[in-house]
């Protein structure tokens, strides 16, 4: 059988090789999609082997390798860039948006970059897609139902913050059309994680002078001081006014404050304050209820691995370290962001997902758990402002960086006048869905009165399940043809 030359242009837009039988003189072509497993080390398991059950050593090592970003990115990489934000002197709002936006973003970053150059696929893409709507959806959905009280949002910070995504968004959405357009003409195919700053020295300034400051100025007396990174001033003024507002409380109830040493008994789910600097700092914040034993045994391989290999710059000991804990910490995140991607990969393949599937879904949850922890945690203290504007922020960052940088390297250095190809274009309907997305999740804020609550909450987690419902149905031809299945080993 003989496929005729315009039936295989018009397939061969799509990127998909033809095979030549060169006994039989027949030219087929080769209906499916290259696996982006083949471009990885070969598995010690067969297909067969997994599809019985090894997949699920695979899954464990892809939640292992979360665990190991969530470790690597708190203890070592943030607190790498609070200190060169320290010894520049940059400014709170811009350490916030250029390094710090780094360290939460450089899972999502990272996977892009071996989408680009190890994969050549769309894992990248869809992790960086998928986060940003698990960002603006699903956690201001976890934020809005587990914050325990109405949360108030300020509209203009709110509307700043979304405008300039949306701009991000519509770029991102150009660039796509212009990459499936060269496609076609060349016929062929990111912990938010929060630090930890130092406690005793916040208490040892606070109990320096008398509290007698009223409640508006609780928050200030931290966040104007410059001895702590940007996000301990913010946690520790959001712990200030909360125990100023106990004390008012109280007071006016006739009930005196409990002064235990000379410092207010705080009880709003804060830290003991008998714990030292450099034990809270070694903490791993965990999004399980685990108990501290078990919660240590399954760490402490990574712990003991990164103690011994990257400085640990918050003890003051090895303070001056700063940028050999800057680069090494990038080199273990660069490398538990390869295993990550491989074996999602792996799963991918072995259950027949599509590898962009599997980043919207898997690897676009796994890779903003950090983030949600601390969004969650600045909005159960009452900042829905922070919570929302760190979602926010964090996207755009992955879209213009987490893309940009990867793309610019592929394009003009690596190889120059080169395209970097979108395999599905299911995946610019998915972008198309994300800026609907952010449309509709700010229409529901203002129609609930510019309040975060526990409605709000379950409006955006619905929103968040029909977007991965269109964006799956999408990549699987159901309302069009957008790619071909992925190949199977035979």
């Amino acid at each position: 059988m003989i496929v005729e030359v315009s039936d295989m242009e018009s397939h061969d837009h799509w990127g998909r090789r033809l095979m030549s039988s060169t006994a039989d003189n027949v030219t087929e072509e080769k209906n499916c999609t290259e696996p982006a497993i083949r471009e990885f080390p070969d598995d010690i398991f067969t297909n067969d082997e997994r599809k019985s059950g090894g997949v699920l050593l695979h899954i464990i090592a892809a939640l292992y390798m979360f665990l190991a970003l969530a470790i690597v990115c708190d203890d070592y990489f943030v607190m790498s860039l609070e200190k060169i934000c320290e010894k520049l002197n940059l400014s709170e709002d811009v350490a916030g948006a250029t390094f710090m936006a780094a360290g939460s973003s450089a899972p999502e970053l990272f996977a892009s970059v071996i989408g680009v150059f190890i994969t050549h696929g769309d894992v990248g893409v869809g992790t960086i897609v998928g986060s940003a709507v698990f960002n603006i959806l699903c956690i201001i959905g976890v934020c809005g139902i587990f914050a325990g009280q109405v949360v108030l949002l300020t509209w203009w910070a709110v509307f700043r913050d979304s405008f300039f995504y949306i701009l991000s968004v519509v770029a991102l959405i150009v660039v796509s059309l212009k990459l499936i357009s060269a496609l076609l003409k060349k016929k062929k195919k990111p912990c938010k994680v929060y630090s930890r700053g130092s406690v005793v020295m916040v208490d040892e300034i606070i109990n320096a002078s008398p509290p007698n400051y009223r409640f508006p100025e609780a928050g200030l007396r931290v966040m104007v001081t410059n001895h702590f990174g940007p996000k301990t001033r913010l946690r520790m003024a959001s712990r200030l006014i909360i125990t100023e507002r106990q004390r008012l409380v109280q007071s006016a109830n006739g009930v005196e404050t409990a002064v235990v040493d000379g410092k207010p008994d705080i009880e709003n789910g804060n830290v003991p304050e008998d714990k030292t600097t450099e034990d809270k700092e070694s903490e791993l914040t965990s999004p399980f209820k685990l108990p501290g034993e078990t919660k240590w045994l399954i760490s402490w391989p990574l712990l003991l691995i990164l103690y011994f290999t990257i400085p640990n710059c918050a003890k003051s000991r090895w303070e001056k370290y700063f940028m050999l804990s800057f680069i090494l910490s990038t080199v273990w995140i660069a490398v538990f962001s390869y295993f990550m991607v491989w074996m999602v990969t792996i799963i991918g393949y072995t259950l027949g997902i599509p590898d962009v599937i599997m980043g919207i879904t898997f690897l676009a949850a796994g890779t903003s758990v950090p983030d949600c922890i601390a969004s969650l945690i600045v909005a159960r203290q009452g900042l829905g402002d922070m919570a929302v504007s760190n979602t926010i922020g964090s996207n755009v960052f992955d879209i213009l960086v987490g893309l940009g940088v990867p793309w610019a390297l592929q394009t003009m250095a690596v190889n120059y006048g080169s395209v970097v190809m979108i395999n599905s274009r299911g995946l610019v309907y998915s972008v198309v869905l994300l800026l609907g997305s952010v449309a509709v999740t700010i229409l529901g804020i203002h129609l609930n009165g510019w309040k975060l609550d526990f409605k709000l909450g379950v409006y955006v987690l619905v929103l968040y399940a029909v977007f991965l419902c269109f964006s799956i149905m999408i990549e699987y031809n159901v309302f069009t043809f957008v790619n071909l299945p992925m190949c199977q080993d035979d």
